[in-house]
């Protein structure tokens, strides 16, 4: 039977049991996995429907979480659109031909989904169709998320190219980010239609904006998105870490659920006003911890969740140090623990 416990969570529904799945739950803490990466880069598993299917199911198996999580990076649509991006073992994603003014905004193309990541969609159908018994969450990168690469080349850790852009080039920042909306809007709304039943906008560096600035600079887009998704009918999580001063705007985003680092707790959410559903948010360096100081932790979130509205999931991503035995075991005490709240 199809378990659907997730989706009635994010619609803020009572659940038998508190659904769990796991950021980066397909990953280096696999030995299936690393195995595969012994052959292949990342950019070349994704190219390969049947093996990104096959990685994709493995952590639904292996730890019977609620909703597998389709594995690829941020940066897929980039390269359609006319952006020189490759993904460097040990830095992240690196741009050749960074955005720097308005021309180099003119100058990008339109993401054709199906064309262009045909094989992204071929693997959505392999899992929705032919394995999984769990709903499959498809994700894009957050326009700011996405835009800081573009603009700094790569990873960085102050973001100055990128606020200067949006100081000092108002009308280049909001021209990308009309188009990495619409880019967004057409790369998820393909993700749907293949088959994917949860969305996740990670706005993995959203953080590094004060909310004023966010809800100036993002959150139109952000709601765009949102909103276009939604209309599809299913239900979509905003997540971001270092990003708790960014709740009460995130709050008024019509996003489905807010997705909480380790650093605000659910009852701190819920004070702030939040009465969307929300995710999170153990620390996932609690993982390398003894099991009994994992128990704790996790009991907590849990009664705090009490069953309603609450997906257990990490702050962050699992890490290639945590055991997965861990995960499993952990995946079953969040089933076992909330039954019956």
């Amino acid at each position: 039977m199809f378990n659907d416990t997730i989706l009635k969570a994010a619609r803020g529904e009572k659940t038998d049991h508190t659904p769990v799945w796991f950021m980066r739950q397909v990953g280096r803490s696999q030995p299936e996995y690393n195995k595969v990466k012994e052959k292949y880069s990342l950019l070349e598993i994704t190219r390969q429907p049947e093996l990104t299917a096959y990685l994709t199911g493995t952590p639904v198996e292996n730890y019977n979480v609620d909703a597998a999580v389709l594995y690829k990076d941020i940066v897929s649509p980039l390269a359609p659109m006319g952006i020189d991006v490759d993904i460097k073992p040990g830095v992240g994603p690196v741009i050749s031909n960074p955005i720097r003014d308005i021309k180099d905004v003119e100058k990008l193309g339109e993401l054709d989904p199906y064309k262009d990541l045909d094989y992204i969609y071929k693997t959505i159908k392999i899992l929705t169709e032919e394995k999984l018994q769990v709903p499959l969450i498809g994700f894009c990168g957050a326009p700011f998320t996405v835009a800081s690469y573009m603009i700094e080349g790569g990873p960085t850790k102050n973001y100055h190219k990128t606020k200067t852009m949006m100081y000092n080039q108002p009308e280049t920042w909001f021209k990308l980010m009309d188009k990495l909306t619409e880019m967004s809007i057409r790369y998820l709304s393909a993700q749907v239609d293949s088959g994917a039943k949860m969305i996740q906008i990670f706005d993995s560096w959203g953080g590094a904006l004060s909310k004023e600035d966010y809800a100036y600079y993002l959150s139109p887009s952000m709601d765009k998105i949102i909103r276009a998704i939604q209309e599809k009918g299913v239900p979509v999580i905003v997540f971001g870490i270092s990003a708790s001063h960014l709740i009460p705007e995130w709050n008024k985003l019509s996003m489905d659920v807010l997705g909480l680092d380790w650093r605000t707790s659910i009852n701190e959410a819920r004070e702030m006003g939040v009465k969307k559903a929300l995710q999170g948010n153990l620390d996932p360096a609690l993982l390398l911890a003894d099991w009994n100081v994992i128990e704790a932790r996790a009991k907590d979130i849990l009664d705090q969740g009490n069953n309603e509205g609450h997906i257990f999931n990490l702050g962050h991503g699992v890490f290639p140090a945590v055991e997965p035995d861990t995960l499993k075991r952990l995946t079953a005490f969040v089933h076992e623990y909330s039954k019956g709240k």
